[in-house]
């Protein structure tokens, strides 16, 4: 079951991930752009839930909105064991 959770974890994480670094946006800026819609949190927090997964997923789709992601297309290769 753990395995499992952490395989999804990570799928959310390669997808935020990826979002990021087609808008060349960095944890800092990502940070600034949350305040911007009023969720507040340190980059230090941010950076510990990316590293382990652990964000909700309302936090994972106020990230997305914050940084202007419109759609989502979800490819394969997010999906791929690694």
């Amino acid at each position: 079951m753990q395995d499992e959770k952490n395989y999804w974890s990570k799928i959310v994480t390669k997808i935020l991930k990826a979002e990021l670094a087609k808008r060349g946006i960095d944890y800092p800026t990502l940070v600034a752009k949350l305040s911007e819609i009023n969720v507040n949190i340190s980059v230090e927090d941010l950076r510990g839930r990316m590293s382990r997964g652990t964000f909700s997923a309302a936090l994972f789709v106020q990230c997305l909105r914050a940084v202007g992601v419109t759609s989502l297309p979800l490819e394969e290769s997010y999906f791929e064991h690694n």
